[in-house]
């Protein structure tokens, strides 16, 4: 077992779906509030890390947007955005594609110090460490459309730096279908798209936001195996699900990792990848959501190969790179044969 999990912390790997509010580890958390000159709901690190028992969405977002609060300068989003690119690099993510949700901060911060900061993260880490990064502005769907919109003309300046738009937060009461117009837009302006659909929501939130979204990537998608018609027609698609199993079982989607749908989603022929969501605060980064998975659900070798090429195949990188990236995982492999 030890060797399967020496094998998965190595196998080069893209991570899909990762937030960088939600990447702040507690120490850096009470950093940013004392350099930012704000003081904490919790006396120190280790009670906020003693707070990450969530019974729901819910209540991990209401930390997760309080904590939100200690980004507010260029330097602090840079900060952030470069420290999760160093830990996704220790657990060889050759791609990392981020999900900010600008809409948090912009009462208190310009959309070009969020911005800034955060690509210029993603160019210092690929100089210096060799890790690709790709930045997803997520919208808030608890918002309405036209907030979306104004928030899609505010970023079309870095157009040509954004990798896709995607929308997070609470499912319900808010389905995708209330952002169709907006997500047409997107598509019109050639940019990419995901949501957030099948956490929490039903099977009917994925098909609104496969059928009438369209979009390219599909956040989560659990929900969809209650749906046999619309499992086989994505299944048919191979769209990309960004699965992120350790957040379902600390977020009580499900009751032990053991009952994960990731299994079921795998053998009906899904697309699947496997991701981290909020690594600090689920205490799993990419690799450990891997290996957790593998004990859990008893994971193969070719199972996590699998996932690792549906990982990088599934990115919104360039046929080049992805190549590149495949070619990466096949010499691995072939070194660490057996």
């Amino acid at each position: 077992m030890l060797e399967l999990e020496h094998f998965i912390r190595g196998i080069p790997k893209a991570e899909l779906h990762m937030h960088i509010e939600g990447s702040i580890e507690p120490d850096t958390m009470f950093a940013l509030a004392e350099r930012n000159g704000m003081t904490l709901k919790w006396a120190s690190p280790e009670a906020l890390e003693a707070a990450f028992e969530f019974d729901d969405l819910q209540s991990f977002l209401d930390i997760y947007f309080e904590g939100c609060k200690v980004l507010v300068t260029r330097q602090d989003f840079y900060d952030v955005t470069k420290a999760y690119l160093r830990k996704a690099h220790e657990d060889n993510v050759v791609r990392a594609e981020m999900f900010l949700g600008p809409q948090s901060f912009t009462q208190r911060t310009s959309i070009g110090d969020i911005m800034e900061g955060v690509l210029s993260a993603i160019d210092d880490a690929k100089g210096e460490l060799g890790i690709d990064g790709g930045f997803i502005v997520s919208t808030h769907r608890h918002r309405t459309e036209a907030d979306a919109f104004e928030l899609l003309e505010s970023v079309m300046p870095w157009k040509d730096r954004i990798v896709a738009i995607g929308m997070g937060g609470p499912e319900v009461p808010s389905p995708p279908s209330k952002f169709i117009n907006f997500f047409r837009e997107c598509k019109n302006r050639g940019l990419r798209t995901s949501i957030h659909a099948g956490e929490e929501g039903p099977a009917d939130y994925v098909r609104q936001a496969f059928d009438d979204l369209k979009v390219d990537r599909i956040d989560h998608g659990n929900a969809c195996l209650d749906d046999a018609d619309l499992t086989a027609r994505l299944a048919e698609s191979q769209i990309t699900l960004t699965v992120c199993p350790v957040s379902n079982l600390k977020l009580k989607v499900v009751d032990r990792l053991e009952d994960h749908p990731l299994r079921r989603l795998m053998d009906a022929g899904l697309k699947v990848t496997i991701n981290s969501d909020d690594p600090p605060y689920f205490k799993a980064y990419v690799s450990e959501n891997y290996i957790q998975c593998q004990k859990a659900l008893g994971l193969s070798r070719d199972d996590i190969i699998q996932l690792a090429k549906n990982s990088l195949t599934g990115s919104f990188a360039s046929p080049e790179q992805i190549k590149s990236y495949l070619s990466r995982v096949d010499n691995y492999c072939c070194l660490h044969a057996g």
